[in-house]
């Protein structure tokens, strides 16, 4: 048996045309069912393979989505953070389901143009962004330009491109409001505000605070988000700080465990002398001890957003920002 080479050869073997053989192994419902089932069982035969690289030049698509990690306020920050990995994933298997490939980019910010010089180069159908780190203003103008573009982070007043996320804001209130319920009246905050999510997490806390009048307790403290730096920043403030907070609110599950670190070290029980939670819902948080208290993201269901969200842009549509409410995960921590 001679093996195919192209479609035009085993379009004449099936006595069609070269567009019905193609229609019929993308399995469109333009064919007939029993075509469809003829020409997919001849391909079968003569072992062909129809060469998806020369497909997909020809519909100008690559088959491929680029996932981007700006770390603009943290270079230090690595993809095998709890959170990317997570985020990762159920990414990686929603693309995956839908015929997707995925070509991942840790990216460190040097100028405005980073993110021009990716979409522009041709590489991917699209590109999901996890993070908006200080680069919103640099989202914002290539999504003016660029409609295949989705973001998981937090949705602003004017915010042009297109986003994914918790409402970081109301679940920075739900986590001080909960520590105040709790009794703990003087807190501190850990997260560095240069990125807009925990900068919404930020004005959430400072929502709950001025609610019970005690603007003046609380203290707001950058910490990093990778643990080897988040635990010297997070030493030295509770070393200084006389008297200590009652309760941390950590704008991340890792901050808020790299606090019950330095806190053990300094013989401080949690949550005896000091209330933590955390922000994002990991699945760690399950397995520290205490458990830690956290505001849960939906993760599973924002990653399908994303995917969901830009593929239907990648078709021409629009799309707006989905908003997803947080919810308060109240375990031993607290």
């Amino acid at each position: 048996m001679t093996k195919i080479r192209n479609i035009k050869e085993l379009a004449d073997i099936a006595g069609v045309s070269t567009g019905t053989v193609s229609r019929a192994l993308a399995d469109s419902p333009l064919i007939s069912e029993k075509t469809r089932t003829r020409i997919q069982a001849l391909a079968k035969e003569y072992d062909f393979r129809p060469n998806i690289m020369a497909r997909n030049l020809r519909i100008q698509r690559t088959g491929a989505i680029g996932v981007l990690i700006p770390v603009g306020h943290e270079t230090g920050q690595h993809i095998s953070d709890p959170f990317f990995i997570t985020m990762l994933g159920l990414i990686a298997d929603a693309l995956t389901e839908r015929g997707y490939d995925l070509l991942l980019s840790r990216v460190i910010p040097t100028d405005g143009g980073w993110l021009d010089r990716y979409v522009d180069s041709g590489r991917v159908d699209g590109v999901i962004i996890i993070g908006q780190s200080d680069q919103s203003a640099v989202l914002d103008r290539v999504a003016a330009r660029y409609r295949p573009l989705v973001a998981w982070g937090a949705h602003v007043e004017g915010q042009v491109h297109c986003s994914v996320g918790s409402d970081n804001r109301k679940g920075g209130d739900l986590a001080v409001s909960h520590l105040l319920a709790q009794g703990a009246q003087r807190i501190a905050f850990l997260g560095d505000p240069r990125a807009i999510e925990i900068s919404e997490r930020l004005e959430g806390c400072r929502d709950a605070m001025a609610r019970h009048g005690l603007e003046d307790r609380l203290t707001v403290v950058p910490a990093h988000l990778m643990p080897e730096a988040a635990l010297p920043d997070i030493a030295r403030f509770l070393a200084a700080t006389d008297p200590r907070p009652q309760g941390i609110f950590a704008a991340s599950d890792v901050i808020a465990m790299s606090a019950m670190r330095v806190l053990a070290d300094m013989g401080l029980s949690v949550p005896g002398d000091m209330r933590v939670i955390g922000y994002d819902g990991l699945e760690m948080g399950e397995h520290t001890v205490p458990r830690l208290s956290t505001i849960r993201q939906d993760l599973t269901q924002g990653a399908g957003h994303l995917v969901d969200m830009l593929l239907r842009r990648i078709s021409g549509e629009d799309t707006a920002s989905v908003v997803m409410a947080p919810e308060l995960v109240v375990r031993s921590s607290s």
